[in-house]
């Protein structure tokens, strides 16, 4: 009996082998599959342009998406040509990082330099071609091909520029204007002050633009002060702004922090920074120094993006009242005869009764409106082609963003909050962003000499 059952189980052994050997057939044969699956992929890298290309000639900008989400990206080639002649500009290859998984990038966002005037290739029609490869075994082991062509024409001469109108002098913390014409429509144009760019705007006249530019109250003297105009092809002309360049006179200031100021203030801004930590002096510091930074970075982002089109006209109005604290006054603070900070003031305080009215120095369109750390209720207000003008300390907001406001139009009421000691209203203007002297834009004969008579000469 026990020897019948052995002969049994050994017949079979063979066919169990069998059905060992099939199994690990067929599993072999699905992971082959699933790994080609995955080393073969068809699917073709994605690739947009952030902007359409025409001309070519000097150094372009183009902003490229690519996306490839199952091998990854694994080159990217740009050439130019122009009949028999074909010139590689960029070639960006990535090394494989893995296998069974995105072996390179399966996103980029790039900004792609084209200098064609380079390449030597001449005026005339040419093509632009990207060639973008995936990571995929597919192609012969070259992987999965996007490839865009794009005509183009190229053109290596720069635009005719001419200089209308220039400021004569400016100072540290100044507003400036420069008045130009270019031969051709422009891509980029404006002013140029060492490596900071002013971009300028139309004026409704053909071919002319106009340009606000600024220093910031700490300027030296500029290096380089020019006016720029690029084509579509990214062919730039130049012309140097004869403005001269005048040191502003220094002015000082101290004020002296109680430890009453201390615990009315701290509150305020506790409740909106929870972060703080340690001592009301410590607490001070932090906002003074930290949230200022944050705060005024907060500005630059919000006045960026300016209407392209001048909202205001004639001088800005300055609210009634006396002159509390001046543009870049040089603060020393004090606690307990101790000096514990030092601070540049970025504006005019102007004191009337609690809770005066304030209304729109001039027509424009509210940007913000709302709390902002030291600065407190705020309303900024952009009047186009880059000026701004600033109210802050508010006891009351009463606009709203989008709102256009007109010139002497009330918005709001002024009053203690952010880092404020007493009710006063806080006015600053700005230019791309950089606080300058309001005074040049409360003066009726600035506004005169420098802008309208020449926009008006046009």
């Amino acid at each position: 009996m026990v020897k019948h059952i052995r002969l049994r189980s050994s017949s079979r052994r063979p066919g169990c082998m069998r059905s060992f050997f099939l199994l690990l057939s067929i599993c072999s044969s699905l992971a082959l599959l699933v790994a080609a699956y995955l080393l073969f992929e068809f699917e073709k890298p994605t690739l947009h342009l952030g902007k359409e290309i025409k001309y070519l000639g000097g150094r372009v900008e183009l902003p490229i998406k690519i996306s490839d989400r199952k091998s990854g990206v694994r080159s990217i080639t740009i050439s130019l040509k122009q009949g028999e002649r074909n010139e590689r500009l960029l070639e960006k290859v990535f090394l494989r990082q893995a296998w069974f998984k995105p072996a390179g990038p399966t996103a980029l966002n790039e900004v792609v330099v084209i200098d064609a005037q380079k390449a030597g290739i001449k005026e005339g029609e040419a093509e632009l071609i990207i060639t973008i490869r995936d990571f995929s075994l597919n192609g012969f082991f070259q992987g999965n091909k996007t490839l865009k062509k794009i005509p183009v024409t190229m053109d290596t001469k720069p635009p005719a520029l001419t200089l209308v109108h220039a400021q004569q002098t400016i100072q540290n913390g100044g507003s400036g204007v420069a008045l130009y014409t270019v031969s051709e429509q422009p891509g980029r144009h404006g002013v140029m002050i060492d490596g900071t760019r002013f971009p300028g705007y139309p004026t409704g006249k053909k071919d002319t633009y106009v340009c606000y530019f600024a220093l910031p109250w700490d300027a030296k003297q500029p290096g380089k002060m020019r006016v720029v105009a690029e084509d579509e092809a990214g062919n730039e002309a130049s012309i140097s702004l004869p403005t001269v360049f005048k040191n502003a006179p220094i002015k000082r200031d101290s004020i002296t922090i109680s430890d009453r100021f201390l615990q009315q203030k701290m509150p305020e801004f506790e409740q909106h920074y929870p972060e703080l930590t340690g001592t009301l002096v410590e607490k001070y510091l932090f906002v003074n120094n930290q949230i200022r930074l944050k705060n005024d970075e907060t500005i630059a982002q919000v006045c960026a993006g300016a209407d392209p089109q001048q909202l205001w006209s004639d001088r800005f109005l300055r609210m009634p009242g006396a002159g509390r604290a001046g543009y870049a006054d040089q603060r020393t603070y004090l606690y307990n005869g101790t000096v514990i900070d030092t601070q540049t003031h970025l504006g005019v305080d102007i004191a009337s009764l609690q809770q005066a009215e304030i209304r729109a120095a001039n027509r424009g369109k509210v940007i913000f409106a709302g709390y902002l750390g030291i600065y407190g209720n705020m309303i900024i207000i952009d009047h186009g082609q880059g000026v701004a003008s600033l109210y802050s300390h508010l006891s009351s907001i009463d606009t709203t963003v989008g709102t256009l406001a007109a010139k002497n139009q009330p918005i709001g009421r002024s009053g203690t909050s952010g880092m404020a000691g007493g009710d006063h209203l806080h006015f600053s203007m700005l230019v791309h962003g950089i606080f300058v002297t309001p005074i040049q834009w409360w003066d009726q004969r600035w506004i005169d000499a420098n802008i309208k008579s020449a926009l008006n000469a046009l």
